[in-house]
This record gives C-alpha cells, sequence and structure tokens, in this order.
C-alpha cells in the first residue's frame, strides 16, 4: 500500500494537469488514495452491497449552533435496492466484459456520501450491476468523483483485469516472481524476457490457430470453456515437433522405430508436463 501511494504521488507530480484515475480492490484503501494523492484523483472500487451510505449534509440555518454536520441522514443499503421493484434499471453494452466482446447488463447510478473510521467524508457516486440472465451475483462500483459518468467508470473498472490476467498466468506458467535473485540488473532482464516469452507464445499460437475454434484440454476438477495459456505453450511446441519435421527412420543400427501413436504420447505428455 505504501509503493502504491508513493507511485500515485509521483504520477501526480509528473503530470499535474491530466485527471487521475486509480482502480482497485480494496474499498478501505480507496480513502486512503484519496487523500496520499491529496484528492486530486479519482478512485475506483468495490463495495459491499450492505455498505452504510448516507446523504450529503444538509445546509446550515443562520444562527445554526455546534460543528457543522459533516453527513446527513443514512440511505437505503444498496441490497434493498436490488430487491426493490421500484428500482430504475437502464441495460446497457459493455465491451469488452472480462474475457467476452460484450455483455449486456442492468446498471443504476446516484450518489451519496461515505465515511469510514478515521478518515473524513467524500462525496461519492456509486453504480449498482445486476446481470439480466442472473449469471452473477449484482456488484457496486464506487468513484470518489461524483460528477463521473456510469460507464467510464465501469469500462475503467473492468480494464486492469486484462493485466492482472497477464500477470497471474506468468507467475503460474513462466515462473514470474519465483526465481530467488537479489541483483538489481538481474531483476530487470527477466522480467522484461518473461513478459517478452509470454507475448511470442501468445502471438505463435493464434497465428496457428487462425480462425479455428482452440484446442482446449480440461480436466476433472478444473473445467473451463477458453484456452489458456497453458494451452497456448502446448501449441507452440507441438507445431514446431510434427510429424512432417521429425524423421524416427536411420541408416544407424542402432536407431529404433517406434509406432506414431507412441511418439504423439509422448509429445502430448511432454507439451503438457507443466
Amino acid at each position: 500500500m505504501d509503493r502504491a501511494r508513493q507511485m500515485g504521488r509521483l504520477v501526480r507530480r509528473w503530470v499535474p494537469t491530466r485527471a487521475l484515475v486509480v482502480v482497485g480492490e480494496s474499498p478501505d484503501a480507496a480513502l486512503e488514495w484519496r487523500e496520499a494523492v491529496r484528492k486530486r484523483a479519482g478512485v475506483i472500487t468495490r463495495v459491499r452491497l450492505d455498505a452504510a451510505l448516507d446523504a450529503p449534509a444538509p445546509p446550515r440555518t443562520p444562527k445554526q449552533n455546534g460543528r457543522p454536520r459533516k453527513k446527513g441522514r443514512w440511505l437505503p443499503t444498496l441490497a434493498h435496492l436490488v430487491a426493490s421493484p421500484t428500482t430504475p434499471w437502464k441495460l446497457v453494452p459493455v465491451a469488452p466484459w472480462y474475457g467476452q466482446k460484450a455483455r449486456r447488463v442492468h446498471i443504476t447510478s446516484a450518489t451519496a456520501v461515505w465515511s469510514h473510521s478515521g478518515l473524513p467524508p467524500v462525496p461519492m457516486r456509486w453504480v449498482l450491476i445486476r446481470d439480466p440472465a442472473g449469471t452473477f451475483v449484482p456488484r457496486v462500483l464506487l468513484a470518489t468523483t461524483r460528477d463521473l459518468d456510469p460507464m467510464p467508470l465501469l469500462t475503467w473498472f473492468i480494464q486492469p483485469w486484462r493485466l492482472e490476467t497477464t500477470v497471474e498466468e506468468a507467475r503460474a506458467q513462466l515462473g514470474l516472481k519465483t526465481p530467488r535473485q537479489w541483483h538489481n540488473r538481474r531483476v530487470s532482464r527477466t522480467t522484461p524476457a518473461v513478459f517478452g516469452l509470454y507475448a511470442i507464445v501468445t502471438l505463435a499460437a493464434a497465428h496457428l490457430i487462425g480462425d479455428q475454434p482452440a484446442p482446449v484440454r480440461t480436466t476433472a476438477w478444473y473445467p473451463k470453456q477458453q484456452a489458456t495459456l497453458s494451452d497456448a505453450m502446448a501449441w507452440v511446441p507441438r507445431s514446431l515437433w510434427r510429424a512432417d519435421h521429425v524423421s524416427l527412420s536411420g541408416a544407424q543400427p542402432e536407431v529404433v522405430q517406434i509406432p506414431w501413436s507412441l511418439c504423439e504420447r509422448l509429445t502430448d505428455a511432454r507439451c503438457y508436463a507443466a
């Protein structure tokens, strides 16, 4: 979290005139992020359906005593809005949507005041998302910029999903962050090399597949509908070890010929060894 705040301050210092939007997963960190960049950046995050939201503080009346109020009355929870038949939903297309080209979802949005212990209340905009088909539970996005339009808010929150997926697959399949390296130059060389290998494998697999449906290998404990990096890492070496590139016969008497079915099984086991 400290490194993230430091990065936000640096970006704000480098580009002071541009609007800065930070997307995160932790709702508690959203207010800290906003304070870290001195209220000059918008923060988008997820929040629970039972989050406590309040109306803005009412204006002070003439000669009113006491400290000014920071927030107004409690608002109904977002879970109540999901169940209410009077909630105004709007059907909108969102593209891309978590690995899909497009998705149509119901959204509704409004403004409120969000507060957390130890931090000042912040005016914010929330967006409630519901799937018409009911394939996922309703979700709530929160932005600390009240005048932000709901559609860019939703699009910006989904965009980092591709980056997160890339980093996770690079860690699982290519060993990113696994080697123990102590020299700064070695770290600076290894990480770009891993991401370069990721790009080469992805582009080679896309060229091999073309317009054909991608072959996807599934297991009993991990059913999947779309190809992943592990599938691509098997397709690329298989294309290099095809039968028309390898000869099992030779003039030397010590060479033993094996059936092609066994050769294919050995190749398959080697390609999917990871």
